[in-house]
C-alpha cells in the first residue's frame, strides 16, 4: 500500500509543479492586478499540496514522528511567512515570495529524504534567514546613499576574500571556508552580493575608458583571489557577472568580448596550474574511464538521472545517497532520480521564470544604480543555476556550485534569501514610487478640472 501511494505521489507532484510552472509564466502576460492575485493564490495552494503529499510519503516510508513534526513546523513557518510579508509590505511581489518558498520546500523534501538532521538544520537556518531578511526591502528603500559606497564595498569584499585565503580551511580542493569553533561558513557567498553592489555603484557614476579600466582591476582582484583559493566556480560567477554588468552599463561589445577572451586565456592557465581542475575536466570528458576514482561522482550522478527516467523512482525508491556530496552540489541528481526528469525540467523552468521576473523588475527601474544592481543579481542567480545543473548533468565540468535555495548549506541559503530580498526591495520601491506618481498625476488632473 505504501509503495502504491509512493508511485501515485510522484505523478501527483509532477502535475502540481506543472500547473505551478504554467502559472509562473502565465502571469507575465497579465496586466490586471486582480487576475494576477488569483493566480498567486493558486500557486500558494499548490505549494501546500505538493508539500503535504511529499511529506506524507516521507512519513509513510519512515514511520518517524520526527518527520511529521518537521512537516508541521514547516507548515506553521510557511503560514507565518505568507502572512507577515504582505502585511509589512502592501506592494510585495507575491511571485518572488511564492518562488522562494517553493524552492525552499523542494530542498526541505529532498534533504529530509537524504539526511533528516541536515533537513532540520536547513529548515532552521532558512526560516531565520527569511525572518531576518524582512528588513532588507526597508533598507533598500531608505538607505539611498548605498550607491555612494562603491569603493568601500569593493575594498570590503577584497579584505574578506583575503582573510579566507590566509585563514580559511580546505574543502574539496578549494580553500574557501572559514571555521570558527566548529561553525563553518563560506564568505564568498556574501561577498558576491557585496561585489554586485560595488560594481553597480561604480558603473552608475562614470563609464569612460580610464575609469572602467580601474573598476576592472578591482573586479579582477576579486576573481584572482578566488582563483588562488582554488574556488574556480566562485571566480567564474564573479567574472561573468562583472562582464554582463559592464556591457549593460557601457553598451560596448568590445569590453564584453575582450573579457571573454581574457577569461578563456585564464581558464587555459588554470587548467595547467591546478591539479583538481585537470581532474574535473578529465572526469567531464570521460567519467566512465575514471569511474573508480576521479569520475565516480559524475558517473553516479548520470546513473541517478538515467535511472529516474521521465517520471522518477519515487521518494525512497532510488539510491541517491550513493552520489558523493548529494545534499549540496549534486542535489539536482537526487531530484531527477526520485522525482523524475519531467519534474527536473519543470524545476529548471521555474528558475528561469524567476530570472525573467528579476529582469522584468530591473527594466522598470529608472535609476541606473538600482537597475544595474537588479541586473547584476539576475545574472549572478542565473549563472549559478547554470553551473549547478550543468555540472551534475555533464554539460560542463563540475564546479562545486550549489543550486540556490534548494541545496544544503547555511551560507548558501542565507545569501540566496538576501538576494531575493534585495530584488523584492527594488520591486517594492518601484511600486511605491509609481503609486506616488500616479496619485500626484490624479491630483493635478483633478485640480485642473476644478
Amino acid at each position: 500500500m505504501i509503495n502504491l501511494f509512493t508511485q501515485i505521489s510522484k505523478y501527483l507532484n509532477i502535475v502540481f509543479i506543472a500547473f505551478y510552472t504554467y502559472y509562473a509564466f502565465r502571469v507575465f502576460s497579465l496586466a490586471d492586478r486582480d487576475k494576477k492575485d488569483r493566480i498567486y493564490r493558486k500557486m500558494k495552494h499548490i505549494i501546500y499540496l505538493f508539500h503535504f503529499v511529499s511529506y506524507l510519503v516521507l512519513f509513510l516510508n519512515t514511520g518517524s514522528f520526527k518527520v511529521a513534526g518537521l512537516y508541521i513546523a514547516q507548515v506553521v513557518a510557511m503560514l507565518v511567512i505568507f502572512s507577515i510579508y504582505p502585511w509589512v509590505y502592501s506592494n510585495i511581489s507575491k511571485f518572488l515570495l511564492n518562488h522562494m518558498m517553493l524552492l525552499l520546500t523542494i530542498g526541505y523534501i529532498m534533504l529530509t529524504r537524504l539526511h533528516f538532521d541536515k533537513a532540520m538544520k536547513q529548515f532552521a537556518i532558512a526560516t531565520l534567514s527569511v525572518v531576518f531578511c524582512i528588513v532588507i526591502p526597508i533598507i533598500i528603500e531608505k538607505l539611498k546613499k548605498l550607491q555612494d559606497f562603491g569603493w568601500v564595498f569593493g575594498g570590503l569584499g577584497i579584505v574578506v576574500l583575503l582573510s579566507v585565503l590566509f585563514f580559511g580551511v580546505s574543502n574539496y580542493g578549494a580553500t574557501n571556508w572559514i571555521s570558527i569553533k566548529g561553525f563553518t561558513f563560506q564568505p564568498s557567498e556574501f561577498v558576491k552580493i557585496i561585489f554586485v553592489f560595488s560594481i553597480a555603484s561604480l558603473l552608475s557614476k562614470r563609464r569612460d575608458f580610464k575609469y572602467v579600466a580601474v573598476v576592472t582591476v578591482l573586479a579582477a582582484a576579486h576573481v584572482l583571489i578566488l582563483v588562488l583559493e582554488k574556488d574556480l566556480g566562485g571566480a567564474l560567477i564573479f567574472f561573468i557577472t562583472y562582464l554582463i554588468m559592464l556591457y549593460i552599463a557601457t553598451s560596448q561589445p568590445l569590453y564584453f568580448f575582450a573579457g571573454l577572451g581574457a577569461g578563456s586565456v585564464a581558464s587555459y592557465l588554470a587548467y595547467h596550474m591546478f591539479n583538481h581542475v585537470r581532474v574535473r575536466v578529465m572526469a567531464w570528458k570521460d567519467p566512465w574511464k575514471l569511474i573508480d576514482n576521479e569520475g565516480y561522482q559524475v558517473s553516479q550522478s548520470l546513473f541517478a538521472i538515467g535511472t529516474g527516467g521521465w517520471f522518477g523512482m519515487g521518494l525512497y525508491q532510488g539510491l541517491p545517497t550513493s552520489i558523493p556530496v548529494v545534499d549540496s552540489d549534486f542535489i539536482f541528481s537526487a531530484i531527477s532520480e526520485e522525482m523524475g526528469g519531467f519534474f527536473a525540467i519543470l524545476l529548471i523552468l521555474i528558475c528561469i521564470s524567476c530570472f525573467l521576473m528579476f529582469v522584468t523588475i530591473a527594466m522598470k527601474i529608472q535609476e541606473l544604480f538600482y537597475k544595474l544592481l537588479a541586473l547584476g543579481l539576475s545574472a549572478l542567480y542565473l549563472f549559478q543555476v547554470f553551473l549547478a545543473i550543468g555540472g551534475v548533468t555533464k554539460f560542463i565540468p563540475s564546479t562545486g556550485v550549489t543550486l540556490p535555495l534548494v541545496s544544503y548549506g547555511g551560507t548558501s541559503i542565507l545569501s540566496s534569501v538576501i538576494m531575493f530580498s534585495i530584488i523584492q526591495g527594488l520591486f517594492i520601491m518601484n511600486q511605491d514610487r509609481n503609486e506616488k506618481i500616479e496619485k500626484k498625476r490624479r491630483k493635478t488632473k483633478k485640480t485642473k478640472k476644478s
